[in-house]
């Protein structure tokens, strides 16, 4: 869209898209997600709400054969005029785990898919996938992660700090493991610790024994980790919110491990834990209970065969870092029907995929994700090329082979020789579902069935990405470009924005279209050039590129963004290096306030989104990952953080942070802010009522871009934004 002869930018379909964005809560409402593949591939469940606007999940089944599909559960006819009542405990789980949808967020099923469990405000609910019946058992309220037995009999779920079962047939609820009552509610089993769920990718907290009988749970006494105070400044009346923290350099919770009978007897697993203080992983499969720990200093790592008889543990596999032991494998460790250790092993420059300690992939493969384990093949994601994801298979005495060819990001379950497919493409927004039968190969089959759709409701985006892909400079960065739909050769130059995140656990260059291209996108018919850089310490390079950040969050990263910046103006003239903005939030917000204080020279303002300006102000086990124990190495903490670069600034600087944010805390932003003040240095600070980390759903999302477009405008343009929110 061409900007009006006052350099502003008209107003259709542009503002219009940041609602959408929102509306749409990123474009994942509509569009098929958490699909399970029955054992013997007969049918497949998955959550789906009616339409890319609606944010109530429902759980659907789909038959591969015919590609018929199934309503199982809906909120609406299950609620009916009462209204979700999502309780605390649910609401964390659903922030720790990203989850923007409401209605039914999550589901698990017995062995044979045959039975699925769910909870819904509170309650608990079960559904005979077969025949289809629902049934809400009288459980104890609030429920909290549901899980059915294997065998069906039963279904677990945590109410009150307590593990509790509940017979399938609605009668016999019981704990099976609770806390005393004068522990009070800092202990609690079945739910993941803070750092579990936010730093080490750990939504799980217990496990079913595969006869049935025994569960594997952690009991988390969080009564000694240090009290921090969340309140709303726009309700003075309201009592602050009390928070369990545990701060860089303060005590962790103390986890521990247990087995439970149905009858509630209790056997603690035994490992050193004064040694091994994290759990990272753990589970229950055909060879027995296992367990991952994880040193404090984050450079040791042990996989723990754990004995159900008397809870005494095995070593199954060791791993040493001088820098810190990657935690967030998805899928590992599993085993194989025989027993066969299936783990990831970083080696030089390579992730690779394991079983039995032997690495089964070549050097520059990257693993990413183990999907699931069949036997003894091993059905994964990994790519060479970082913007790309790719199903692979490992099947013993056959090596590796690939099952996906499109260049784009795929990922999928499997299931009775049934491979779901979930594809995204440069080429097409959202992400396409497909049914496969595979042959014993893990070919598609020749003379089976045509591929079986299932159907997305996502909404299409209102903006066309103009982007271009491209590799650049010596060190190889992969960086997305977008400029203006209207924009032409010989048209005057552009203010470039630069929109990274920038660091480690998310990469945004991908093989992909993504919702936040589209905001990208959106930027540039403001008329910006956009350019957004995947640097050191970003996922999909290898583990020497990702522990190139130790010890320094800030130096590796944003020399990497200025890289880009420049190898890209010297194949695009059009972009005017004498106005460059840079917006991020989270990491990219440290990022972007580190980029106007450190290097004033290239960057000329910035939008500073929740930046965590001070490193100790974060859990320990996700910045200790990095930087190292605070105490060993505090000159890591000083050169990470800002507030001693506050009197450097000499750029605009916009600082936004919600105040309701649990993971990354306001005070923070405020220290910065009070230090930019007392060094005299002018900024702005947006203060952003009862809004936590995650963007915002409703139009706020809108008139906070439209905020920042009017920062950037102003310092970079000379001119206000008109775009409304």
């Amino acid at each position: 869209m061409r900007p009006a002869a006052d350099g502003t930018a008209a107003d259709t379909a542009v503002s219009p898209l940041l609602r959408q964005v929102a509306r749409t809560r990123r474009f994942t409402l509509g569009a098929p997600a958490r699909p399970t593949v029955a054992p013997d591939g007969a049918r497949v469940l998955f959550l789906r709400s009616r339409a890319g606007d609606d944010p109530a999940g429902c759980l659907w089944t789909l038959d591969p054969a015919t590609g018929t599909e199934r309503l199982l559960a809906d909120p609406a006819g299950l609620l009916g005029d009462a209204a979700d009542e999502v309780p605390p405990e649910e609401r964390i789980r659903r922030e720790r785990a990203r989850q923007q949808s409401a209605g039914i967020t999550d589901y698990a099923t017995d062995a044979a898919a045959r039975t699925a469990a769910f909870a819904l405000s509170g309650q608990l609910w079960v559904v005979d996938t077969g025949s289809g019946a629902v049934r809400r058992l009288p459980a104890r309220q609030p429920v909290v992660d549901p899980r059915p037995s294997p065998d069906g009999r039963y279904v677990a779920y945590v109410c009150g700090g307590a593990l509790r079962v509940i017979g399938a047939d609605g009668g016999g609820d019981r704990a099976v493991a609770a806390p005393e009552p004068a522990e009070g509610p800092d202990v609690f089993f079945g739910l993941p610790e803070h750092v579990a769920s936010e730093s080490m990718n750990r939504h799980r907290a217990y496990w079913w024994a595969p006869d049935g009988e025994r569960l594997l749970t952690t009991r988390v006494d969080n009564r000694g980790v240090a009290l921090w105070y969340l309140a709303d400044p726009a309700d003075p009346a309201k009592p602050p919110r009390t928070i369990r923290y545990p701060r860089v350099g303060t005590a962790n919770a103390d986890v521990t491990l247990w087995i439970a009978d149905l009858a509630g007897n209790r056997t603690e697993v035994r490992w050193d834990r004064a040694g091994f203080e994290y759990l990272p992983a753990a589970g229950w499969d055909g060879p027995g209970p296992f367990a991952v720990v994880l040193s404090r200093d984050q450079r040791s790592l042990q996989v723990l065969a754990v004995d159900p008889a008397d809870g005494s543990t095995g070593l199954l596999a060791e791993r040493h870092d001088e820098r810190w032991v990657e935690l967030l494998v998805p899928g590992v460790p599993a085993r194989t029907g025989t027993g066969r250790l299936v783990d990831y092993l970083d080696r030089d420059e390579t992730r690779h995929l394991t079983v039995d300690g032997t690495p089964v992939t070549p050097d520059g493969l990257q693993l990413h994700e183990v999907l699931g384990v069949d036997g003894e093949t091993v059905f994964f994601t990994a790519a060479a090329e970082p913007t790309e994801r790719h199903v692979w298979r490992y099947r013993p005495g056959q090596g590796v082979r690939r099952l996906t060819e499109r260049p784009g990001v795929h990922s999928g379950a499997f299931g009775g020789g049934t491979f779901v497919r979930v594809t995204r493409t440069p080429e097409l927004p959202g992400s396409h579902t497909t049914v496969h039968r595979l042959t014993a190969d893990g070919s598609p089959e020749p003379d089976g069935p045509a591929p079986v759709e299932i159907r997305s409701y996502a909404q299409r985006p209102l903006l066309r990405l103009r982007v271009e892909s491209a590799v650049v400079g010596r060190r190889e960065l992969r960086t997305h470009l977008f400029l203006p739909s209207w924009h032409r050769a010989g048209d005057a130059p552009l203010p470039v924005l630069v929109d990274p995140y920038g660091g480690p656990a998310m990469q945004k260059v991908l093989a992909e279209q993504a919702s936040h291209a589209f905001v990208s996108q959106w930027f540039a018919e403001q008329g910006f050039a956009v350019l957004v850089a995947d640097g050191a310490g970003t996922p999909g390079r290898g583990p020497r590129w990702e522990k190139e950040i130790f010890g320094d969050l800030l130096g590796p990263t944003l020399d990497d963004q200025v890289t880009a910046l420049h190898a890209t103006a010297e194949r695009h003239p059009e972009l005017d290096l004498g106005r460059v903005g840079i917006r991020g939030w989270s990491f990219g917000g440290i990022l972007a306030a580190a980029a106007v204080l450190r290097r004033p020279d290239v960057f000329h303002a910035a939008v500073s989104g929740a930046p965590l300006t001070d490193q100790l102000l974060y859990d320990a086990c996700w910045k200790e990952r990095f930087l190292g124990l605070p105490d060993r190495y505090p000159e890591h903490y000083e050169s990470s953080s800002l507030l001693a670069d506050a009197p450097k600034l000499s750029r605009p600087l916009l600082l936004v942070h919600g105040l309701a944010d649990d993971n990354v805390f306001v005070a923070g932003t405020l220290r910065l802010s009070a230090a930019l003040l007392a060094a005299g240095k002018p900024h702005e600070v947006l203060p952003l009522s009862g809004m936590t980390h995650a963007a915002p759903a409703d139009d706020t999302f809108a008139r906070l871009l439209g905020h920042q477009l009017d920062f950037l405008r102003r310092h970079l343009t000379g001119r206000p934004a008109t775009t409304a929110g």
